[in-house]
């Protein structure tokens, strides 16, 4: 890197910086911050905990962002100053520090205008995540496992808390289908890129031939019902199912016809929720799920003319797939949308996906 580039760099970042920082409007954040840390000091704060938790959730959400602004800027003075340094005395050691110093900058700032683009009010809830298998039996069902164990290790390695709502498993391997919540700021925001049908090509364990196969599984993904927003449900509306829970989670499943299954007859919707200890808690969850899902259709129906949530409905078949997982004749991940690539599949079945949703939201505004 030449000393110019230097120069040249943090100048256009600096301006790029501080448009990103208009666009927050900086001040009301800081103003917002200094409210919510007020009323978290309150005496009664905990008396509703969900409240407390949401207000908390807001509140870390404001102060990364204001603070990743705070340090970007320091951080572009610091190699402005090192420019004037270099710049009256050029020395190769300060060089290559600052040089190295640019180049954690330019990830950090990467970083940051993917969390501006999550600007949405619903991009910082917790997400809803559903994964269903599509054609090809038992080879489908064990590949929704596979991209179960991907999300709730990218979860986890996010610091994100994962919850098993409802879970079927298949009869020979994998699952029918599970619904779980991963609770966390701006989980929804990352996890909305990736809604559609993943499609897997490899040699099947279940097949004693050893032919290659193609496998199709379709996630959904939804923001969770905020309580601050309000959505009526009639009584007379719904239809409420009890069944005895199945699947994972051992002794935390209640044997007992416990869980609940909630259709709302307008919009043909359904919620299913088995994780409670007590009926009365699966019906409490069904129903926060249920105001999801009839929080997503409003969310989807304002905002279908710009594709950003709803998008085109597909097939779970050939053809439909937002991203292919090739495990075999050759190693690739390749989502169809943005062209990005790679060749670490074991990375990617680890939970190494950011790359691939960033790709994903950087496309949104270019």
């Amino acid at each position: 890197m030449e000393l110019y580039e230097l120069k040249q760099g943090v100048e256009t970042h600096l301006t790029k910086l501080s448009q990103l920082g208009e666009s927050l409007d900086l001040a009301a954040k800081r103003h917002k911050i200094e409210e919510l840390t007020a009323a978290t000091m309150a005496a009664h704060f905990w008396e509703d905990p969900a409240k407390a938790q949401h207000t908390l959730q807001q509140l870390n959400g404001l102060n990364q962002v204001v603070q990743t602004y705070d340090d970007l800027e320091k951080a572009l003075q610091d190699l402005r100053d090192a420019y004037v340094l270099l710049k009256e005395e050029y020395d190769e050691e300060i060089m290559a520090i600052s040089e190295q110093d640019y180049q954690e900058m330019l990830k950090q700032f990467e970083h940051f205008e993917i969390t501006v683009l999550l600007s949405h009010e619903y991009d910082h809830s917790n997400a809803i995540v559903e994964i269903h298998p599509g054609a090809g039996g038992t080879e489908s069902m064990d590949w929704a496992e596979m991209l179960y164990r991907m999300y709730s290790r990218w979860a986890a390695s996010h610091g994100y808390k994962v919850s098993v709502l409802d879970y079927l498993a298949g009869e020979v391997a994998g699952i029918k289908s599970v619904t779980m919540l991963i609770e966390g700021d701006l989980a929804y925001g990352y996890l909305k890129s990736e809604k559609g049908v993943h499609r897997l090509v490899r040699i099947s364990p279940f097949d004693s031939g050893g032919r290659r196969h193609t496998s199709f599984t379709s996630l959904d993904v939804m923001p969770q019902f905020n309580n601050e927003i309000e959505i009526e449900i009639r009584p007379e509306d719904i239809e409420v199912d009890t069944h005895r829970a199945s699947g994972a989670g051992g002794q935390h499943i209640n044997k007992t016809d416990s869980a609940v299954r909630i259709v709302h007859k307008p919009t043909g919707l359904v919620a299913t929720c088995q994780s409670g200890r007590s009926q009365h808690e699966n019906r409490e969850a069904a129903m926060n799920m249920l105001k999801s899902r009839l929080y997503q259709k409003m969310i989807e129906e304002q905002e279908a003319k710009l594709a950003e949530i709803k998008g085109e409905q597909k097939a779970i078949e050939w053809g439909s797939q937002i991203r292919s997982y090739v495990f075999h004749p050759y190693s690739l991940v390749k989502d169809v949308r943005t062209g990005y690539e790679t060749t670490n599949v074991q990375g990617v079945m680890d939970g190494e996906i950011d790359d691939f949703i960033y790709a994903y939201l950087k496309k949104q505004v270019n």
